[in-house]
């Protein structure tokens, strides 16, 4: 029991920040990010039915804020959620556990050494996650050679260079905690087209990056 209630006080902590369900995180999404997390998270759940089939990894699973209720309502998928952080798994482990979720497999690894054979996922999700990847080449090329031919690969992350408070906190903030240099809006664009070609759906809501990409067929 007090391992339990530990863990919910982690996952109030961290979904607080990403919620905005408290009055200073309220301030802290609106004011200076001036992007509703939870808007974002919406359309991007909103990528993926209901009824999909096949192998799904979510990387990094997080604390599975935005992805628990969707997962329940996926009865015919088999989901793979990986993170490297173990506090984040034991987080959403215990999510998923309370909401009794059954076709969800958490498991630690690094997204620059992903443990699956390549062509292996149908979809691959990845939220909030790549502007903290330490490799942003590698693990862009780690998730397009897991990913099957004619995969969709969605998600969204932080992009500099389109609101100044964002970029000034992410500098002197979150880059001091050992996040890695950014991609600007064009750099992003022009990677994924690189992997995917025209077969992409890109936008931004501010300081956001959200995508839609498919793998080519025959893509060698």
């Amino acid at each position: 029991m007090a391992q339990k209630n530990a863990y919910q006080k982690q996952i109030n902590r961290y979904d607080d920040v990403l919620t905005g369900r408290k009055w200073w995180s309220w301030l802290y999404m609106h004011c200076l990010w001036k992007t509703d997390d939870n808007i974002v998270a919406k359309e991007i759940m909103e990528m993926i039915p209901d009824n999909f089939r096949g192998r799904i990894l979510d990387v990094p699973v997080g604390t599975a804020v935005f992805t628990h209720d969707k997962y329940r309502r996926m009865a015919n998928a088999e989901i793979i959620g990986l993170d490297y952080s173990q506090a984040m798994l034991d987080i959403a482990w215990s999510r998923f556990e309370d909401t009794e979720i059954k076709n969800v497999v958490l498991q630690q690894g690094d997204v620059c050494e992903l443990p699956f054979h390549s062509n292996y996922f149908d979809l691959v999700l990845s939220m909030n996650g790549f502007h903290a990847f330490p490799d942003k080449e590698k693990a862009f090329a780690e998730v397009f050679r897991v990913l099957k031919y004619g995969g969709t690969f969605c998600g969204c992350f932080y992009i500099k260079g389109q609101r100044k408070p964002a970029d000034w906190f992410v500098r002197k903030v979150l880059d001091k905690k050992g996040l890695p240099p950014h991609y600007t809006l064009e750099q992003a664009e022009k990677k994924l087209r690189a992997l995917f070609g025209e077969n992409l759906k890109i936008w931004n809501e501010g300081s956001i990056l959200i995508f839609r990409c498919v793998k080519p067929d025959g893509q060698r």
